[in-house]
C-alpha cells in the first residue's frame, strides 16, 4: 500500500508550524546566555521595552506555575533567574510585532554576570574539587549491572582485550527546525501548534508552567520535519504558552538553525572503558565496563541514556560474569539528551570492536566467534532476563553470511589502485524496545460513526517513521477493512489520549497493541450486533470489507454501517479504548538485575569499505542490513527505516562531530549526502513476537546502530589498524594508515 501521507507531502500540503497562518502574529525571539558558568547579578530590560515594535519582555518573574521543566529530572529551567550553566541557557524572551523588533529588542537587554569556574570535561567533573554545576552536585546518576565471579572468570579466560572508546557529541540535524505557533480559542484555552515527539508531554509541561487546568491548554502536533530524539524536549513550547497566557495575541517561534544547534540537546559522549574475556574456543567468560556519559548541563534523557548503556554493554551476546557500570554527569556544555539509540549506539561501537578483538587473539574468524556467543532461545541476559521468544539475532546472521563468505575473499583482493585498501566488516546488536524496567504505557481509542466510518484517534506522533500507516493498518487488518478507509485524528490533546513518546522504537509495538485492542473490541461489538440480527452464533461469523457475514452461508451478512445506526439509536455508541503496558520488572539498583525490556530486536550489518590512504577518504560501497523486527506490518516502511538508519549511521561513524564552542551552524557541521550513501541490500527477519502487535516489534532505532561498528571493523580489516574514537575522520583515518604502514602506495610502506 502507499504510505498514508505521502502524496501530500510530496505536493507540499502538510502545514508545519513555521507555515501556519495566524492573524497578525507577534514573534518571539529568546536571549541566551553568553556564559557557560555564572550567576546572574541583574537583568536590565528596559532597553528591549524601548524598542519599537516590542510588546513585552518575559523573565523567570513572568512565569505563573512551575519554571523547571525536563521529562526525567526537572532541572532545566524555562528561563534561568539565578545561575546559567551553558552557553545557551535562555534568561529572558521578548514578544514583539516582527521579527526585526524581536531581534532588537533580544540585543537590547542587558545582562550582569558573575563568572563561576566551569567544567567541561566529565572525568574532571567528577572530582571532588570542581565546581558544583548543580546543588546535588555533578553525578546525575549512575546504573550497574552485575553478575557472577567476575574476578574468576577473568582468571579463566585465553584471551583478554582491554581497551577504551569514545564518541562524540552529535547534533540531530533534522531538516526542519523547531518551530511552534499558537493563539488563544474562543473560550479560553490555549492551543499551540508545534513540531514535536510527544505532544502529551508538552501538555503536561505547559499546564505545570502556566499553573492551569489541563483543559486549559491544547497541543496539536504539527507536520514534523524529522526528529531523531531532540523533538522529545521542551523547546519552543514553553515560550509559546507563556506568551498566550500574558497577551492574548497570536505568536510564533521558528529557531534558526544556528539557535537549533546551540539551544537543543545532543548525543550523549561517551567514553566506554571495555574488559572483555573469553576462552580458547571463542566462548565470551567475562565482562567489566566503566562507562561515563556526558549530559551537558541538564539531565534531560541522561537516566535513560546510561540506564540502556549498561544494559546493552554486551551486545547480543551470552556473557555469565559481568560487572558493569555506567555514570551520567553534568558539565557546562550544553545538555545531551535522546537521539536515535539512548546510548546504545555507542555501546555497539565499542563491544563490536572488542569482538573483532578477541577474535584477532583467538585466531578466529570474526563471524564464528559471533555466532559461537549470539542469543538463542533460552539464553540469559545481564540483567538475569531470560531469552525465550522472538530471538532473531541467529538468523540475521545467517542471512548476511553468504554475502560475508561469498565476497569477503575477493573484495579484500581487489584493489582499485596502489592507493586504496579495502575492508569488509561485521556489526551485531540487540535493542530492547520502550523505556527501561518502567511502566511505558499507551493508549488508544477507535470509534464507528453512524454511518459506519471508523476513526482512530492516537496520540502518536508521527515524525516521519511511518507509525501512522502502521497503525491504521493495524485497525484495518483488525477489522478486515482497507487502510486508506480509515480516517485518522493524531496527535492533539483535545480529542487524543497519552499515546507516550515517539521514541525508543515502541510506537509499533506499544501503541500497535493498545490500537488492535481497540480494533477488536470494536469487532467484538460488531459480531455482538450481528448475531441479534441475523440469528447466527458468533462462532460462525466473520468480517468481511465492511460486513459481518455467516462463513456458511455468505449471503447472509449484515453491513457494519447498519450495525453502528442500530447500536447508536440504542444509545450504545461504538467507541473502544485501547491500553498496553508491556511487562518489565524494574532494574535493582545494585545488581541491575530485572527485565528492563518486554521484547528486543536484533540486527547484523556487513559492511564494505574503500580507504584511500593518501588523503584518509573513507567509502562505504555496501551494506548489508539484516533486522529482526518480529513482523513488517508496512514492509516499504520498514527497508526505508533501514536505508535510513545506514545513512545516519555513515555520519556517526564517518563524520559527524559537535565541538563546543566551535560548531554554530550546519557550515561547521558534516552530515551524509546522497553521494556519500553506500547501496543498501536491506533483509527483513521476521522472528515473532507472541506479544506483539500481528508479531511485530519495531526498527527505528535499531536501523542505525549497528552500521557504524560494521564501518569501524572493516576499516580495521582494510589497514590493519583500529580506531578508537569516532568519528574515524580524515585526519584519523590517516593516522591509522600512517601506524599501520598503508599510507601511500604497496610499494611505499615504509615511508
Amino acid at each position: 500500500m502507499l504510505r498514508i501521507g505521502a502524496v501530500e507531502r510530496l505536493k507540499g500540503e502538510p502545514i508545519f508550524s513555521a507555515d501556519l497562518k495566524l492573524d497578525h502574529p507577534l514573534t518571539l525571539n529568546v536571549l541566551r546566555s553568553s556564559r557557560a558558568h555564572a550567576r546572574i547579578v541583574k537583568i536590565d530590560i528596559n532597553g528591549a521595552l524601548n524598542v519599537k515594535g516590542v510588546v513585552k519582555v518575559f523573565t523567570a518573574s513572568d512565569v505563573p506555575g512551575n519554571n523547571l521543566t525536563g521529562i526525567i529530572n526537572k532541572d532545566r529551567p524555562l528561563l534561568v533567574s539565578d545561575k546559567v550553566r551553558f552557553v545557551g541557557d535562555s534568561i529572558a524572551f521578548v514578544a514583539a510585532e516582527n521579527e526585526e523588533a524581536a531581534e532588537k529588542g533580544v540585543h537590547a537587554i542587558n545582562v550582569v554576570y558573575e563568572d563561576l569556574p566551569a567544567v567541561f570535561d566529565p572525568e574532571e567533573a567528577l572530582k571532588d574539587s570542581a565546581p558544583k554545576i548543580h546543588e546535588k552536585g555533578n553525578l546525575l546518576f549512575s546504573r550497574k549491572v552485575k553478575k557472577g565471579n567476575i574476578d574468576k572468570a577473568f582468571e579463566n579466560c585465553q584471551a583478554v582485550v582491554e581497551k577504551t572508546y569514545q564518541t562524540s557529541c552529535l547534533e540531530h540535524t533534522y531538516l526542519e527546525p523547531d518551530a511552534g505557533a499558537g493563539y488563544v480559542d474562543g473560550d479560553g484555552t490555549i492551543v499551540i501548534f508545534a513540531s514535536t515527539q510527544n505532544p502529551h508531554y508538552d501538555h503536561s509541561e505547559v499546564v505545570s508552567i502556566l499553573g492551569v487546568e489541563d483543559e486549559k491548554v491544547r497541543i496539536i502536533q504539527a507536520a514534523t520535519g524529522g526528529g531523531f530524539g531532540s523533538k522529545l524536549d521542551l523547546n519552543v513550547q514553553g515560550f509559546i504558552g507563556l506568551a498566550l497566557y500574558h497577551l492574548k495575541r497570536p505568536v510564533r517561534y521558528v529557531y534558526t538553525r544556528e539557535e537549533a544547534f546551540l539551544a537543543t540537546a545532543k548525543r550523549h559522549p561517551l567514553t566506554m572503558i571495555m574488559k572483555t574475556g573469553a576462552d580458547r574456543n571463542g566462548k565470551l567468560l567475562a565482562m567489566r565496563a566503566r562507562i561515563i556519559c556526558d549530559t551537558g548541563a541538564y539531565a534531560s534523557y541522561g537516566i535513560a541514556v546510561a540506564s540502556r548503556s549498561a544494559v546493552h554493554a554486551t551486545g547480543p551476546y551470552e556473557v555469565e560474569n559481568v560487572d558493569i557500570e555506567a555514570h551520567c554527569v553534568y558539565t557546562n556544555k550544553p545538555f545531551s539528551g535522546a537521539m536515535r539509540g539512548f546510548g546504545a549506539p555507542q555501546m555497539a561501537f565499542a563491544n563490536e570492536s572488542q569482538m573483532d578483538l578477541l577474535a584477532k587473539e583467538l585466531s578466529m574468524d570474526p563471524f564464528e566467534i559471533r555466532r559461537v556467543n549470539i542469543f538463542r532461545q533460552g539464553s540469559e541476559t545481564a540483567t538475569g532476563q531470560k531469552l525465550t521468544e522472538s530471538i532473531g539475532i541467529l538468523e540475521c546472521l545467517d542471512a548476511i553470511q553468504p554475502y560475508y563468505k561469498g565476497a569477503v575473499k575477493k573484495w579484500r583482493t581487489s584493489e582499485a589502485s596502489p592507493f586504496k585498501r579495502k575492508g569488509v566488516g561485521i556489526g551485531a546488536m540487540w535493542y530492547g524496545i520502550g523505556n527501561t524496567g518502567m511502566r511505558n504505557p499507551s493508549t488508544a481509542r477507535v470509534e464507528m460513526d453512524p454511518a459506519g466510518a471508523v476513526t482512530l484517534y492516537t496520540g502518536c506522533a508521527d515524525i516521519g517513521q511511518g507509525s501512522t500507516t502502521v497503525l491504521a493498518q493495524i485497525v484495518a487488518e483488525t477489522l478486515c477493512l482497507e487502510a486508506d478507509a480509515i480516517q485518522l485524528v493524531v496527535g492533539d490533546t483535545k480529542y487524543t489520549t497519552n499515546a507516550g513518546a515517539t521514541s525508543a522504537s515502541r510506537q509499533t509495538y506499544i501503541s500497535g497493541n493498545a490500537v488492535k485492542e481497540a480494533a477488536e473490541k470494536l469487532r467484538e461489538l460488531l459480531m455482538t450486533g450481528a448475531v441479534d440480527v441475523l440469528k447466527v452464533g458468533k462462532g460462525s461469523l466473520m468480517l468481511d470489507s465492511g460486513f459481518v457475514a455467516d462463513s456458511n452461508d455468505n449471503a447472509k451478512r449484515v453491513s457494519f454501517s447498519k450495525l453502528a445506526a442500530r447500536a447508536y439509536k440504542k444509545g450504545l455508541p461504538f467507541v473502544c479504548q485501547g491500553y498496553f503496558d508491556p511487562e518489565t520488572v524494574p532494574l535493582d539498583p545494585e545488581t541491575g538485575q530485572g527485565v528492563p525490556y518486554s521484547t528486543y530486536a536484533f540486527a547484523c550489518h556487513l559492511a564494505f569499505v574503500t580507504v584511500d590512504t593518501m588523503t584518509g577518504e573513507v567509502r562505504v560501497e555496501k551494506v548489508v542490513a539484516a533486522h529482526d523486527v518480529g513482523k513488517a506490518i508496512y514492509p516499504e516502511g520498514v527497508i526505508g527505516q533501514i536505508c535510513g538508519g545506514v545513512a545516519m549511521g555513515v555520519g556517526f561513524a564517518l563524520m559527524e562531530e559537535f565541538m563546543h564552542g566551535q560548531t554554530e551552524s550546519m557550515k561547521d557541521y558534516f552530515i551524509p549526502t546522497c553521494k556519500d550513501m553506500p547501496e543498501v541490500i536491506p533483509i527483513i527477519v521476521e522472528s515473532r513476537e507472541p506479544t506483539g502487535p500481528f508479531g511485530a516489534k519495531g526498527v527505528g532505532e535499531p536501523a542505525l546502530i549497528p552500521t557504524a561498528p560494521a564501518i569501524l571493523n572493516a576499516l580495521n580489516d582494510a589497514l590493519g589498524e583500529r580506531i578508537y574514537s569516532l568519528p574515524a575522520n580524515l585526519e584519523r583515518v590517516l593516522e591509522a594508515s600512517i601506524r599501520s604502514g598503508c599510507f601511500g602506495p604497496k610499494e611505499a610502506k615504509n615511508v
